[in-house]
């Protein structure tokens, strides 16, 4: 998901990831660095936070006026950071109600609501390969697996949809303006994925 290498600080991730969402380079205000401050002291997986920054991004997307469908601030992520955080929080602390508890690592909770989501959205035709995405051992896994089950999704749409997606999906990034070319790649996947979510009525997974 991050752009750095696996010696980036908390601070650097969260920065580089947001340059990819709203698509040019920003340096964090004081403010800012006093949220990732907050953020970083929760103490959960970085693909926590990177969570709720993408919901973040997608609900810009979707609802703000034409020309105007990227994140304006770090802040814009606040609440869905901390919704984000709260539910991880809930889920590994044991504080949900005892029909809710579970043992399970938050990533195979987040794999099972994933496929369950999947078999939704493609009902009454399931594809095979639903059922047959492996248990991740981890969140990277969980989030490659992710990737790979739009990457899917994309594919099973008709020529006539996914064409105009995958160009409306560069469109948005090419009028984001001027950007690294690793970032220009993150930036293509998130409006790819956020596209074929919607296309299919795709909740996020957890």
């Amino acid at each position: 998901m991050s752009l750095l290498p696996d010696s980036a600080t908390f601070h650097e991730r969260v920065q580089d990831l947001f340059v990819a969402y709203r698509g040019h380079g920003v340096s964090l205000s004081a403010v800012d660095l006093d949220l990732v401050d907050a953020w970083a002291s929760a103490d959960v997986p970085f693909e926590v936070i990177a969570r709720g920054m993408r919901k973040a991004a997608e609900a810009a997307l979707w609802d703000a006026a034409e020309g105007e469908g990227h994140l304006r601030s770090l802040k814009a992520c606040k609440r869905q950071v901390d919704a984000e955080i709260a539910k991880f929080v809930n889920k590994t602390a044991g504080r949900t109600s005892k029909a809710e508890a579970s043992d399970e690592p938050f990533h195979v909770l987040r794999h099972r609501k994933l496929v369950a989501a999947l078999e939704k959205a493609t009902k009454p035709h399931v594809p095979p390969w639903v059922r047959r995405l492996p248990v991740p051992e981890d969140f990277a896994a969980s989030d490659r697996q992710e990737t790979l089950a739009l990457l899917l999704l994309a594919r099973a749409l008709p020529a006539e949809r996914r064409t105009p997606l995958l160009r409306e999906a560069r469109r948005l990034v090419e009028k984001a303006g001027a950007m690294s070319a690793a970032t220009k790649r993150e930036s293509l996947r998130f409006h790819r994925a956020a596209l074929v979510r919607q296309a299919w009525a795709m909740p996020a997974f957890w």
